[in-house]
């Protein structure tokens, strides 16, 4: 699964509600065919990881694909039945928050109908709504 190396922080801040459309990473520009997000959310590492194996089983060795998001924020959770207070709980899990707009996954090198029945494989592991697009 996706983690980062290192953090400057162990834990982070869950930070406000998230605002806004994607500005940066809202074009195609690696593949030819894109999974788009058209609404907010936040994605975590399994759900990336999900998605990836799901596409790469439906190509099968066919195309090249990238993951346009990383999942860098730290989210922490306390354990079942623990009292209030003690601190902050452990890091459980790590996400990325999305924009509406932001493209999570690119792929190139197949026909337009395999990649956008993986792309809807890949779709249906995350939490957040997608759309295919293709690279102007």
């Amino acid at each position: 699964m996706l983690m980062p190396k290192k953090a400057k922080y162990r834990k982070k801040m869950r930070g406000g509600k998230i605002r806004g459309i994607a500005s940066r990473g809202a074009s195609v520009v690696f593949g030819e065919f894109g999974l788009k997000a058209i609404e907010m959310g936040m994605i975590n590492s399994r759900e990336i990881e999900a998605a990836r194996r799901a596409m790469t089983r439906y190509v099968q060795r066919g195309g090249k694909i990238w993951i346009r998001m990383f999942p860098d924020h730290p989210m922490s959770k306390k354990g079942a039945e623990v009292p209030m207070g003690k601190g902050k709980g452990e890091t459980d899990r790590y996400i990325a928050k999305i924009r509406p707009g932001r493209i999570l996954f690119e792929m190139d090198g197949i026909e337009e109908s395999k990649a956008r029945r993986a792309m809807r494989l890949a779709s249906d592991k995350l939490s957040v709504k997608t759309k295919f697009v293709i690279k102007n």
